[in-house]
């Protein structure tokens, strides 16, 4: 049987990183990761790049841009790709991958550690081979996370825990496989439709608000002057606060009016939003630029809007793309025109 080629990118994270005088920080490099699983190598020819080395907290959607651009670079001359990567962003990024490489027939995996390599106790060498294992699926296709034995669209995955090995959930969705002992039992297909398409540039003009009891409208329309457009966590199924004689939804009528796109969501992890359930949310239930987010991760919202704006600045094409599905990002559409 003819070997898989699979692309190593390395990225940084916990599963890289040494003890300093200064904390863990990412100083591994990529082949020394390999060096510590050599079971990988009875799975595929594996090639190595570093493309940065950083705690996953300093990642931004240039990075995000930058891993995109080198599965581009790379994408025909292998059959797999594995990113290791700091759990922090994780989710950010996978979510980021998601818009940016579209259609993908090929796995992209991403992975990491709650614990480096090094340790004695980790769940490092697991994931590291369970993302290769996945890598080399040939019944894969698109953008996941695999973490703790669970395959994860990156779409919907988020993390949920901040020691635990179980560090990820997926949000609203099933998870894709399990890995058990080596092997993948896959649960779900991930057809490959389309042509992949590869896309080179993120507006990071983008703001998140979460929303607590008393806050301050102040906040609120800094962030819509300032932002081309601003998410916003809000409680239970959605809706704004009616105090302050209503503050809230007049500045986000008028400035949505004035061309910035406002995406109402909630902070409630599973099952979504419905902001026309309650009159605090719906007054603003399908009004001009004001969208809802419904089961979509607020990682996904974030990433997906940086992605739109980044191809159009026009109102209708916006709401257009932002209710359509991109690697199952968002299920609940129906709700839409409720």
């Amino acid at each position: 049987m003819v070997k898989k080629k699979v692309l190593f990118i390395a990225m940084g994270g916990t599963i890289a990183s040494e003890i300093t005088e200064d904390g863990l920080q990412p100083e591994l490099t990529p082949q020394a990761l390999l060096d510590k699983v050599p079971a990988i190598e009875s799975l595929a020819i594996v090639d190595s790049i570093e493309l940065t080395s950083l705690d996953s907290t300093n990642i931004t959607p240039e990075h995000w841009v930058l891993a995109a651009k080198t599965v581009e670079e790379n994408y025909d001359a292998y059959d797999g790709f594995v990113i290791s990567h700091g759990t922090d962003t994780m989710a950010y990024t996978a979510a980021g991958l998601s818009y940016l490489i579209q259609n993908s027939h090929k796995p992209i995996v991403l992975t990491g550690a709650q614990n480096p390599i090094n340790y004695e106790n980790t769940d490092s060498k697991v994931n590291l081979f369970d993302a290769f294992i996945c890598a080399t699926t040939e019944t894969l296709a698109g953008v996941f996370l695999v973490f703790n034995g669970e395959l994860i669209l990156g779409t919907r995955a988020r993390k949920t825990k901040t020691k635990n090995y179980r560090a990820f959930s997926s949000i609203n969705y099933p998870v894709i496989a399990t890995i058990q002992e080596g092997h993948i039992i896959q649960y779900i297909d991930t057809p490959k439709v389309g042509a992949p398409t590869f896309h080179h540039t993120m507006n990071e003009n983008v703001g998140l608000l979460k929303m607590i009891p008393a806050m301050d409208h102040d906040v609120l329309e800094f962030l819509l002057k300032k932002k081309d457009a601003v998410v916003i966590e809000s409680f239970g199924v959605g809706g704004m606060p009616s105090y302050h004689d209503n503050i809230f939804h007049r500045l986000i009528l008028e400035y949505a009016n004035q061309g910035k796109i406002v995406v109402m969501t909630t902070q409630v992890q599973e099952e979504g939003s419905d902001i026309g359930v309650y009159s605090v949310g719906k007054s603003l239930k399908h009004r001009k630029n004001v969208l809802e987010a419904y089961d979509m991760t607020t990682e996904c919202v974030l990433a997906k809007l940086m992605w739109i704006l980044s191809v159009t600045n026009d109102e209708e094409e916006i709401e257009t793309l932002f209710y359509t599905p991109v690697a199952k990002d968002i299920i609940r559409i129906q709700y839409k025109n409720v």
